[in-house]
């Protein structure tokens, strides 16, 4: 078996190689000659300056000159030189550096060839704040900038929301800003109902309210069980001492964790904190699907879908997304998985060293772990048949729409464009995406009106505009002729385009189009019916007469989706522009104003329309002004008279 195997994929190489492999080929044996033996991290660059391939190696000269063949190679890797124009190289000190090099290369460059975590999401943390006498327990997402314990992470802000109120009730931790902590003169609400130990009114001293946030952090960090202990043991001595009122508290708060430990679903029993990894592949796509273990609690799940070949095996996927997933994320000191990997070892090494804590990673056999593993691998399963079930409805959406609309085949990329202003003020372009696999919201892009002499409420030259911009830059990153099939990956440009407009937007796109020579896509121009009533739609085509789809047929509701995700992604980028213009203060447009005098002159005149009317002599009158920058704050407001 494993000499047909053999036979099979040697084929290319026994032909001699010619055109565009054999140019690979060379390229990478010329580059194998200047080659350290050393460890390091390779990338393979396409025509068009695209990182294709990024790896890493123990020994650069030995791994690269395994490509300058292609025996025994896969027909991706045998593409993958086919494609290379050109190579970089880093060398790094250990095996270990190159492989959390790899890793942040990959998920910065997204290469084609790779296994690519898909990951536009960043996870919910608990944060206690340490940057106040009081410390302060919050929902944080996002950069950790502010001094203080991260814990985490959880699956969704559900969880984190749940678990900060069982923690409210167990710890009596303070949820409040800064800012009303200081203006409080009595206690709030939340230590009525004994949600808070309401120190922000001395009704806990400094060091009681220490000692609280000392035990939330203990008992976050994975301390639980000698958390429960301690507050049993004082439950028992206050009723000893016949101090009931001091042990229904502890009672209360020994409640309270068992509540955080049992309401989000299995909790295993001996893993205090681990992350676990499974995954399933079936129908030439891949499953991730991650749970995360922490003081023995479930803290949720995420499922993944990576972009991979499909002759990627299960281990190769969890090795590489592994260390992608950890790239920016803090690291359990166990990880379980439910594949082999082969380079267990050294991602071991390389996830301590990142985390400076020991981190094992196992695939366990028996026991609470395996059956753990079984679990998040059912997920997956179950997962990726949605997944599955979704795409074939969409593909039938799609091949529906090609025979409704006259294509030549199902569309791959369909952008729809729209755009929004009130009265002509803030215009604002907006384009989403939409593919085989649903919207793909990171395609999509909003477009800021620029020019100048554009009449207010021009919705045609507007259309013009944004899609000058958009089909320009295309050609730019992506000339027509240098795209490559990416075995069904999103394609850079559209089959087919839809304009939120009737024949008069169709006419504007179509001018724009044919002026940059990429005529030839698809366009169709979509106005509401008759009362804009939805189902009544007429869809416009430069080559056919106005035509309509039956009231039922799911491709019109289709296309409906299509249009109004537009709309809305239109009128949020509109507001978001209106927003900021409306909290826009005239006083940041004059030169040498910063923060500091900013402040002196509203606090001063209270308002900027009153700066704008005061005169020199008052302007001088600030701290911080002087004479020349009273002139040029003068002369700013009053430059028309």
């Amino acid at each position: 078996m494993s000499d047909s195997r053999q036979a099979v994929s040697e084929t290319p190489a026994e032909a001699a190689p010619r055109g565009r492999l054999a140019s690979g080929l060379k390229l990478i044996a010329d580059n194998v000659q200047r080659l350290p033996n050393k460890p390091g991290v390779y990338r393979m660059i396409g025509n068009d300056g695209t990182v294709l391939y990024v790896g890493k190696a123990k020994n650069l000269k030995k791994r690269v000159t395994s490509y300058t063949r292609t025996a025994g190679h896969s027909n991706r890797i045998v593409r993958m030189i086919s494609a290379t124009t050109a190579m970089e190289f880093v060398t790094t000190a250990t095996e270990t550096e190159a492989l959390l090099l790899e890793a942040n290369l990959i998920k910065r460059l997204r290469p084609r060839f790779n296994v690519v975590l898909r990951d536009d999401k960043s996870f919910p943390y608990i944060l206690i704040a340490e940057d106040h006498v009081a410390p302060q327990i919050l929902k944080h997402r996002g950069a950790r900038r502010r001094k203080g314990r991260y814990f985490g992470p959880f699956a969704s802000a559900g969880a984190v929301d749940r678990t900060i109120n069982a923690l409210q009730r167990a710890f009596l931790l303070r949820s409040c800003s800064d800012s009303v902590y200081e203006s409080r003169v009595r206690p709030c609400l939340l230590y009525q109902i004994k949600r808070c130990a309401a120190p922000c009114t001395g009704e806990i001293d400094t060091a009681s309210y220490t000692e609280l946030v000392g035990e939330a952090k203990a008992f976050l960090s994975g301390k639980s069980q000698a958390i429960r202990a301690d507050l049993s043991h004082q439950m028992e001595a206050a009723a000893a001492n016949l101090d009931f009122e001091a042990a229904a508290i502890y009672r209360d708060r020994l409640q309270a964790l068992s509540h955080t430990q049992s309401h989000q679903g299995i909790n295993p029993r001996g893993v205090e904190s681990a992350d676990i990894f499974a995954c399933h592949q079936e129908g030439g796509q891949t499953c991730v699907q991650v749970f995360f273990i922490r003081t023995g609690q479930n803290w949720g799940n995420r499922a993944y879908f990576p972009k991979s070949d499909r002759s990627h095996t299960a281990s190769e996927v969890l090795e590489a997304f592994i260390g992608q997933f950890y790239d920016d994320r803090d690291c359990p000191g166990l990880i379980l998985v439910s594949a082999p990997l082969d380079g267990a070892g050294l991602l071991e090494d390389a996830l301590s060293m990142r985390s400076d804590r020991k981190v094992a990673i196992s695939r366990p056999q028996r026991g609470t772990r395996r059956e753990l593993v079984d679990h998040a691998l059912s997920n997956a399963r179950e997962a990726l048949g949605r997944k599955l079930a979704d795409t074939a409805s969409q593909d039938k959406l799609l091949s529906g729409l090609a025979e409704a609309f006259g294509l030549d085949s199902a569309p791959r990329r369909i952008e729809v464009y729209d755009n929004s202003h009130i009265q002509g003020t803030n215009p604002v372009g907006a384009m989403i995406v939409a593919g085989a696999a649903g919207f793909q919201k990171n395609q999509y892009r909003k477009f800021n009106i620029k020019s100048a002499d554009l009449a207010p409420g021009d919705d045609y030259a507007m259309m013009r505009e944004v899609l000058t911009r958009r089909f320009s830059r295309l050609l730019k990153e992506h000339p027509r002729d240098a795209e490559i099939d990416d075995d069904g990956a999103l394609p850079a440009w559209p089959d087919l385009v839809l304009i939120d407009g009737g024949r008069g937007q169709l006419s504007a796109a179509r001018s724009v189009m044919a002026d940059l020579g990429v005529a030839d896509i698809a366009t169709f121009g979509i106005a509401k019916g008759p009362d804009r009533d939805a189902g009544r739609e007429r869809f416009f085509a430069e080559d056919r007469e106005p035509f309509s789809l039956p009231g039922r047929d799911p491709v019109l509701y289709f296309v409906q989706r299509l249009r109004d995700e537009a709309h809305r992604f239109a009128i949020g980028s509109h507001r978001a522009r209106r927003k900021k213009a409306i909290a826009a203060n005239p006083l940041d447009e004059i030169s040498g104003i910063g923060p500091t005098r900013k402040k002196a002159l509203l606090h001063h005149f209270g308002s900027a329309k009153a700066v704008a009317r005061a005169n020199i002599t008052d302007l001088e009158a600030v701290e911080g002004v002087s004479a020349q920058m009273a002139q040029a704050i003068y002369d700013h407001f009053h430059e028309g008279a």
